[in-house]
């Protein structure tokens, strides 16, 4: 791997995701690229209208005058410079892009030419609070094209690579992406979650998998859940700490049968480890 893109609202920039990007490119010695997102759509901010002698909040477009032009500007310089001295401070390439437009169209196209993406599960261009994930998280995870990682909140160290498989080819692929990207956690524990009704993992599948995984790592070990996938996958990876979850096909119907509705969308705003998602 040579490329990390970090996305970046570009006035006002993650800290927690800066520096889970720069453990990641002192890892694999890869370059951060950050691509700082200035939102050149119509923006609104609320005011207050009278009417009939009552007050109301109301969202008004924003007015971009020239001293606010400028102090906004400011901004953006100086947080690009921040970017520069954290990179610098931590021994790591960087490069800036930055983007002004539709954010969401302008990281899908940076996506196509990098490796991978971290972004902090909050960064928003909404003034309306839409979730965490946020909305435009949501829609990146759906739409990029290389795996994207949610940065932690907190960040200690990496002690165990969780994978989750339900048989499909899309959670293969995520584990396989996952594994060519990072030969660095070849020696890490490597777990792989599976679940099933009978709580055995019956199948030529698991020894043809573990063949393989044996190749790319030293230390493995499959844990079988029984009962309600969701429910017990929850229960297991709360149980973790200092790990990074594999998972794949964000969005799609074979993520959503193996486990519940939207279960990443849950896994992000309750699980404070890395979470590296892709799909076919």
């Amino acid at each position: 791997m040579k490329k990390i893109l970090l996305a970046v609202d570009a006035t006002r920039p993650n800290k927690n995701a800066l520096e889970f990007a720069c453990y990641l490119g002192r890892l694999t010695k890869s370059k951060i690229t950050g691509v700082f997102l200035e939102n050149l759509e119509p923006k609104e901010r609320p005011v207050l209208k009278q009417l009939h002698r009552m007050t109301s909040l109301d969202w008004s477009e924003e007015e971009n005058g020239v001293a606010y032009n400028n102090s906004r500007e400011q901004l953006i310089e100086k947080n690009i410079e921040l970017f520069k001295e954290s990179c610098i401070a931590r021994e790591v390439n960087y490069h800036v892009h930055l983007d002004r437009g539709i954010p969401l169209a302008e990281l899908v196209e940076e996506t196509r030419f990098a490796d991978i993406l971290v972004t902090d599960a909050a960064i928003s261009f909404h003034h309306q609070f839409t979730g965490i994930p946020s909305l435009f998280v949501r829609e990146i995870l759906k739409t990029a094209e290389c795996p994207v990682i949610v940065a932690p909140e907190r960040f200690e160290a990496i002690n165990e690579v969780v994978f989750t498989y339900n048989g499909n080819p899309s959670s293969v692929f995520a584990i396989k992406q996952f594994t060519y990207l990072f030969p660095q956690f070849c020696n890490t524990k490597a777990t792989i979650i599976h679940c099933c009704d009978s709580g055995e993992w019956h199948g030529t599948d698991k020894y043809k998998f573990k063949e393989w995984l044996k190749d790319h790592y030293t230390n493995l070990q499959f844990e079988v859940l029984q009962g309600d996938a969701g429910t017990k996958l929850f229960d297991s990876l709360f149980a973790k700490r200092n790990m990074f979850l594999v998972m794949g096909a964000y969005g799609r119907n074979t993520l959503s049968e193996f486990f519940i509705k939207n279960p990443a969308d849950f896994l992000i705003k309750t699980v404070t480890q890395p979470i590296f998602i892709t799909h076919l």
